[in-house]
């Protein structure tokens, strides 16, 4: 498929942004407590043009097409987050959830769920379609990333795949991080923000807690909120502070972050006092959720110290 071929029509389907967000805090925790990595994310129509394929051209991008029902989606993606966390950043994850895309899933020609493809420089190379283990993944990624080499697309020296995981650290039995990773397989939000919590109050340096306090937060104030009520008093009065926060919020739990911060930084720019420093602190809360080395949070920091000064 050539970038050209991908195009998005059609309104979002907030109920299934929802559970897709839901997901995406579910794997937020698991990377909190070692299980996942800060290279892996979920894409919508929205997003898959920066963050699959604009981003394709700076650092390879396995897609993976998933779903929540399908038990070899689960296998497959729990295999990948093993691997991209064992990768150290040499390649990225994007995770598309078919029930919530389904006009994504469509335009990438899915035959079948779970299918797996690699993204480079723009350009899919098609890869295991059904169930995949762990060392067939590994063999693929291995292939893949040989050619990349010899084709001078990569490093001679950049291996691509990382070490074995089986040694990875697994969270540890009681700990925060595995009562929030536990709380948020059942759902439970607020046991989840109090397990990061003593997690911060242990050590204010944890950024991986942060990150997790962050998104379990920002989970929270999503279902909390009237998502196209938000946007209609956006669209009656662009200055209204706590409206375009809800949106923001939105747009970042949809995968949407460039947009939520440049709405953001729109705002801090345009007003003054109160209203200036409540999007700004609203701002900053969503820096929280987004690794320190994320490209986009290193952007949203200079945007708004630019708006700022």
């Amino acid at each position: 498929m050539q970038p050209s071929d991908f195009s998005s029509h059609g309104a979002v389907d907030l109920g299934a942004r929802k559970a897709a967000m839901e997901r995406e805090a579910k794997r937020q925790s698991a990377g909190s407590s070692g299980a996942a990595s800060q290279f892996s994310f979920d894409v919508t129509e929205q997003n898959f043009q920066t963050d699959v394929l604009e981003r394709s051209t700076q650092v390879p991008v396995v897609l993976a097409l998933l779903a929540s029902w399908s038990d070899q989606s689960q296998q497959v993606e729990t295999a990948l987050d093993r691997l991209v966390a064992a990768s150290g950043g040499q390649w990225h994850l994007a995770k598309i959830d078919t029930e919530a895309s389904p006009q994504l899933a469509q335009a990438l020609r899915a035959q079948t769920v779970p299918m797996v493809a690699m993204v480079v420089g723009g350009q899919v190379v098609p890869g295991p379609a059904g169930p995949a283990t762990e060392p067939q993944l590994r063999d693929w990624l291995t292939q893949i990333f040989d050619a990349l080499r010899q084709q001078g697309v990569i490093p001679e020296d950049a291996p691509g795949v990382g070490p074995e995981t089986d040694d990875l650290d697994e969270p540890e039995q009681g700990s925060a991080e595995a009562e929030a990773a536990a709380a948020l397989q059942r759902g439970d939000i607020p046991a989840a923000e109090a397990a990061f919590t003593r997690a911060l109050e242990a050590d204010p340096n944890d950024a991986e807690a942060k990150a997790g306090l962050g998104y379990v937060r920002l989970v929270a104030r999503v279902q909390a909120i009237d998502v196209q009520d938000a946007q209609r008093r956006v669209a009656e009065n662009a200055d209204d502070v706590t409206a375009q926060c809800e949106v923001a919020d939105a747009e970042m739990a949809a995968g949407q972050v460039e947009e939520a911060f440049t709405r953001l930084v729109g705002l801090v720019r345009r007003t003054r006092e109160d209203a200036r420093d409540q999007a700004r602190q609203h701002l900053l809360g969503l820096f929280d959720v987004l690794p320190a080395n994320d490209p986009r949070l290193i952007k949203g920091r200079r945007d708004l110290t630019s708006a700022l000064f």
